[in-house]
């Protein structure tokens, strides 16, 4: 592994590109202002070499060269840590680390083999792996031991999982996630037996664009508030949601009750958050899977995102 590329604010996110055998990946770490480090830390690691997703608002899709393996997965965990505690010991009340950078987490089971060996490889007493997911079509061997996991090493609300919807519109999400998923009815049936009590509650996250529409009726006939909570978060200004023509439904200057389906599904019952995150995240590159390397090969500058200085990067298109 060779770190050859670094960007970003050390007091905010930084981003790493990283160099296994001549295949790139991205991983990050931040913190989450006005939060300081030692009350949450979030680290987000790459789980494949690129992703043969192809989401219509994400950088990572595309040159898909494979999966990472347990180790190479570690590696990025391990090297993040020790650049902040060189010891190896994370005293953040909450250290989330997000299998999320680059790749579907579903399409590689060494994932699975490393939350189960994790706890015995670092020393953060915080930690909380978070999983999220878009549901391929046949994974589902995945979940299932997934679900075991969970159980046995993070139980008590240690451990978050997040399902990727963007929009309850059925056609639209086929065109946003291009490939054969779990429809609503498969993903509730999946949940509600992977829920226990004491856990968080399973997250629905909509990467809300215009003209996506959340239909609150529809969510409650699969999803029950009680075991599910609602995120919506802006859509990241990215390489590919400005070819695709996809604008943010979320205005991250203005606040939640401008919007109406805050109140509608609020009404039904649900949790729901706005998650925003700082808007110098956007300018670093640091919420976009693969945005830094798609950044250098574009180059070229993006009003809307990328502005910082990549350090000790040598770009070689292929």
């Amino acid at each position: 592994m060779k770190i050859i590329a670094s960007t970003g604010h050390p007091e905010i996110a930084m981003v790493y590109v990283m160099d296994f055998d001549g295949s790139l990946i991205e991983c990050v770490e931040a913190v989450q202002p006005p939060k300081p480090r030692e009350d949450k830390w979030v680290l987000m690691i790459s789980t494949l070499f690129g992703c043969p997703i192809a989401c219509q608002m994400c950088d990572a899709g595309g040159h898909y060269r494979g999966k990472l393996s347990e180790s190479e997965m570690f590696a990025q965990i391990d090297y993040l840590i020790r650049q902040r505690y060189p010891d190896g010991f994370v005293p953040s009340k909450q250290f989330k680390i997000q299998f999320a950078r680059m790749g579907e987490p579903a399409l590689n089971p060494a994932v699975l083999d490393l939350l189960e060996s994790l706890p015995g490889k670092i020393n953060a007493p915080g930690l909380m792996p978070s999983v999220s997911t878009i549901a391929p079509h046949g994974t589902d061997g995945f979940f299932e031991r997934l679900t075991e996991i969970k159980n046995r090493v993070y139980p008590d609300g240690n451990f978050q999982f997040q399902f990727s919807v963007h929009t309850t519109d059925q056609s639209l999400r086929d065109v946003l996630i291009p490939v054969k998923k779990w429809d609503f009815q498969k993903m509730a049936a999946f949940g509600d037996k992977f829920y226990q009590p004491g856990d968080r509650k399973i997250t629905l996250n909509f990467a809300l664009a215009k003209n996506s529409p959340i239909q609150s009726d529809l969510l409650l006939d699969y999803f029950d508030p009680d075991r599910y909570l609602i995120k919506i978060t802006p859509l990241n200004p990215t390489y590919k949601a400005e070819s695709t023509g996809l604008k943010s439904y979320i205005d991250p200057v203005r606040e939640k009750d401008n919007y109406p389906v805050f109140d509608e599904l609020s009404a039904v019952g649900y949790q729901v958050i706005l998650s925003i995150g700082e808007q110098e995240e956007n300018r670093i590159g640091s919420n976009c899977g693969q945005y830094v390397q798609k950044h250098l090969m574009a180059q070229s500058e993006f009003s809307a995102g990328y502005t910082y200085q990549v350090e000790n990067f040598v770009f070689k298109p292929e």
